[in-house]
């Protein structure tokens, strides 16, 4: 038997292969959306899977998000497994209605005899120099809406198996990508992704022992740059990839705040009414007698996103993630 090698790989390479193998393995798996079939999505991630499978697997739809998600609603009711692509975060806000009245509410609406297993791609977030209505971070409106999961995932090997887990899952999942991270590259062997974490699983991706940067999806390069620019300062940063909004694993969360004792909490959503609101909030009940200093935020200001010339402001960066560590009341 021939081993493959480990070799360079984008997170985008990773999500089309999660694809083309959920479609190889399962015949009820379907993709569609706007242009995911003969152009192979704006940012290529369907590539080839319409030439593999077949325009009825992965089908080009009608430019209308409330139509894509409501037909993917009777395919899953009829035993179909959709995969549906909105093309941009902030185009998804026509299929809500879909979203939140039927989507979320199904399984609860029959006392669990009709599973929606739908996974809805939301590419989203900034950093790509995209007007508004491109770079939306809207997950918050996905957890605070019972009855989803909400995944995103800021590897290359986390890409291939989140999605994975996402398809399988009997449960609907909005499965949210990093824009900007579709071009990161890892050594990565597609043949061999056993190993990876399902859904509701956090990781420590840099361990500490001075304090916790908590936060997912597009910051999660950006933290682990501030940890190392911290060394600078004497100062000793965990970094905790939360990997699954819903669910939350609060085991993991509490666990590494109480080793480090101090917070912070990065994002590109709003901070007022964001994530970090809510796991603010969990770490001040679960860890309140072992904090050394407040819970605090970095988080995108809370505002329509910025034209691209501003959004490097608009964004948490390095120096912002140091400023906020350094009111964590080192002196303790």
């Amino acid at each position: 038997m021939t081993t493959v090698a480990a070799k360079p790989a984008t997170m985008a390479q990773a999500l089309n292969r999660a694809m083309r193998d959920a479609m190889a393995a399962d015949p009820a798996v379907h993709v569609m959306g706007e242009d995911v079939g003969t152009l192979g999505g704006v940012f290529r991630i369907t590539d080839g899977l319409a030439k593999e499978f077949g325009e009825d697997r992965c089908t080009d739809t009608p430019l209308a998000e409330a139509g894509i998600l409501g037909t993917a609603v009777g395919m899953a009711m009829y035993g179909l497994r959709p995969v549906v692509e909105m093309q941009f975060d902030a185009f998804a806000y026509p299929a809500f209605e879909q979203l939140i009245s039927h989507v979320a509410r199904m399984r609860n609406r029959t006392r669990g005899a009709m599973p929606l297993p739908i996974t809805i791609r939301v590419p989203y977030g900034g950093g790509i120099g995209g007007v508004e209505h491109h770079s939306d971070s809207s997950e918050a409106y996905y957890t605070a809406t019972p009855g989803l999961h909400v995944v995103t995932p800021a590897t290359v090997e986390d890409a291939y198996g989140l999605l994975r887990a996402s398809i399988a899952s009997d449960d609907p999942v909005v499965f949210m990508e990093p824009k900007r991270l579709y071009w990161s590259k890892a050594d990565w062997n597609p043949e061999a992704p056993a190993g990876v974490p399902g859904i509701g699983k956090a990781l420590v991706r840099r361990a500490g022992t001075g304090a916790t940067l908590i936060t997912y999806g597009p910051s999660l390069p950006v933290c682990l740059e501030a940890a190392e620019a911290a060394r600078e300062e004497g100062w000793d940063l965990e970094v905790l990839d939360l990997r699954s909004l819903v669910p939350f694993d609060e085991e993991a969360v509490v666990a590494s705040v109480r080793r480090t004792g101090r917070a912070v909490i990065v994002h590109e959503a709003n901070g007022f009414g964001g994530p970090g609101a809510e796991i603010a909030a969990r770490i001040q009940e679960k860890c309140f007698h072992h904090l050394e200093a407040p819970v605090l935020r970095v988080t995108g200001f809370d505002i329509p996103y910025p034209p691209p010339m501003l959004e490097k402001h608009h964004l948490p960066g390095v120096d912002r993630i140091l400023d906020t560590v350094a009111r964590l009341q080192w002196e303790n």
